[in-house]
């Protein structure tokens, strides 16, 4: 929840969204580094053949975070959350097509539930702004297709949450180097941020971002390894009923509509929905397996 409203505080002063990222991923590098020879985290050395695994990973990460920051220039918290609340419908027909089976009809209501009520939220949103929209369901795309590599990455390579994070980070950084400089961002990006730097505001949102960065990324890597993308989403769906309502008293840029208003509540209560969908899902294929261990305990 911290990070969507820290992030949206940096780039109300500080407009380089490309360049905070690039700061996020070096300062990751970093302390992962330091934490190692430290002994604080055992992450191993880089091996090449994983990296060339993960290549794809670090280009859905940063393409993700790339457009979900650009977002957040034009698009307000509310609806920021209610489009990226698609990100599970987009999970699922990834899930079909890679052989995950269909949903169950109470999935599907509650998706279809959450999609509803962004096109209604849409309609009543005074602030729209088609560009930001756009980056933020390019968004929902890329965070998809790298939370089910991740998922993969997890559990074919036997790699933490750690040194995924680490590989993520270092192949990165000479992806949004290039961007960067091609985008012509780099290096006028710096001499501002350095001339913002000398506010003690700014300088303290800032740190907060590239901590933040940190323990978002290493908690998401780690619930998607030891459960699943799906439930990584589920955990996000949760959040963002807390997010959509501090979005309409924090940092501004709402404009509250009847239209806008109804659209978030029912897409917040087709995430409410689906997020129990998914669990007593979960219970049910849970408990043939339980019978099935007693009687194996019992023999």
């Amino acid at each position: 929840m911290a990070m969507v409203f820290i992030n949206k505080a940096v780039l109300m002063q500080y407009a380089h969204s490309m360049t905070l990222l690039t700061l996020q991923q070096l300062v990751t590098t970093l302390l992962i580094r330091i934490g190692r020879d430290m002994g604080y985290t055992n992450a191993k050395e880089m091996n090449v053949e994983t990296a060339k695994k993960l290549v794809p990973v670090s280009l859905f990460y940063n393409a993700n975070v790339a457009f979900a920051l650009a977002s957040l220039k034009g698009v307000n918290i509310p609806m920021y959350i209610a489009i990226k609340r698609l990100t599970p419908l987009a999970v699922l027909v990834a899930g079909f097509f890679t052989g995950k089976g269909r949903p169950t009809t109470q999935v599907t209501l509650s998706v279809v539930l959450t999609a509803a009520g962004v096109l209604i939220a849409a309609f009543g949103d005074f602030s729209f702004d088609l560009f930001g929209y756009s980056m933020a369901f390019t968004s929902v795309f890329f965070q998809t297709m790298y939370l089910v590599l991740v998922e993969k990455s997890g559990a074919e390579d036997g790699l933490s949450s750690v040194e995924i994070m680490f590989y993520n980070s270092i192949l990165s950084l000479p992806i949004l180097l290039f961007l960067i400089i091609s985008t012509g961002e780099f290096p006028s990006s710096m001499s501002i941020l350095f001339a913002k730097s000398t506010s003690l505001s700014f300088l303290v949102i800032l740190l907060l971002s590239l901590v933040m960065s940190i323990v978002l990324n290493y908690t998401m890597f780690l619930c998607t390894i030891v459960n699943s993308a799906l439930t990584t989403t589920i955990v996000g769906v949760l959040k963002g009923v807390g997010s959509t309502t501090l979005g309409f008293v924090l940092l501004g840029g709402v404009q509250v509509h009847a239209l806008n208003v109804t659209g978030l509540v029912i897409n917040t209560a087709g995430g409410v929905w689906y997020s129990l969908a998914k669990y007593q899902q979960k219970k049910r294929n849970k408990l043939p397996k339980l019978i099935a261990d007693l009687e194996m305990h019992k023999k």
